[in-house]
């Protein structure tokens, strides 16, 4: 076997590692998309949404001794002819809504 071939094939492999673990580490996290339509789905059980959004990239959360990362959004709705708008914070992990508040008008 070659030298230049084995230190070659070592490079090749140490770069497609370090690829590699990069995408799976983006991977690891649910889609905002998908969490966005489920707070949706969630809050047309009780009644039409009419705008929503969410940070497509997640942010560090910490409270008491909880660390993980977040995506942040929001809903607007009608209730009684009246605008309600809250925002919620869901766990960029597994998807899980951690908090959801209604904003003062």
């Amino acid at each position: 076997m070659n030298w230049k071939s084995f230190i070659l094939g070592i490079g090749i492999g140490a770069a497609g590692g370090i690829l590699l673990s990069d995408k799976l580490k983006d991977a690891s996290f649910v889609s905002a998309e998908k969490v966005l339509k489920d707070v949706k789905l969630s809050f047309k059980k009780e009644g039409r949404v009419d705008g929503s959004w969410i940070a497509m990239k997640p942010e560090d959360y910490q409270k008491h001794s909880l660390s993980t990362k977040v995506y942040k959004g929001g809903v607007s709705r009608r209730s009684a002819g009246r605008l309600e708008q809250y925002e919620f914070l869901a766990d960029a992990y597994t998807g899980t809504v951690i908090d959801v508040y209604p904003l003062s008008q």
